[in-house]
């Protein structure tokens, strides 16, 4: 299952705004950042109905698996994860995030890939 078109982050500007007005939050496998919404940055990509809705980008390097179907599975997971989980989250909270996959070994170790996202997404208080 792939996170609907409305749900995704795109576009080099849209990245740059996050890096530079986001709240970091740490955690052993991966970092969020947490920007509010600019929805003028997206005007270009001339989507019809631009709105403050929650969005999300998951970035993997290839310094946690060379194998892009090993990124991708991991991509999955954790888009699996926020679906199952998304009638929890206030979909109308004006939030970007920005979830970075640090290095390591955790491509087998899925529960414990899923216990930091739901931490960290708890921590960065886009869940209640």
């Amino acid at each position: 299952m792939a996170l609907p078109k409305d749900m995704r982050l795109k576009g080099h500007r849209t990245f740059n705004y996050i890096h530079k007005n986001s709240t970091t939050y740490h955690g052993k496998l991966m970092t969020f950042k947490v920007a509010r919404s600019n929805p003028e940055i997206l005007l270009t990509h001339k989507q019809k109905h631009i709105s403050n809705k929650f969005k999300i980008a998951i970035a993997i390097s290839k310094k946690v698996s060379k194998k892009a179907v090993e990124r991708n599975k991991l991509r999955r997971i954790l888009q699996e994860w926020l679906l199952t989980n998304i009638k929890k989250i206030d979909n109308h909270k004006p939030y970007w995030l920005l979830v970075n996959l640090k290095f390591g070994d955790f491509c087998n170790d899925k529960s414990r890939l899923l216990e930091e996202f739901q931490n960290l997404m708890f921590k960065s208080h886009l869940i209640k």
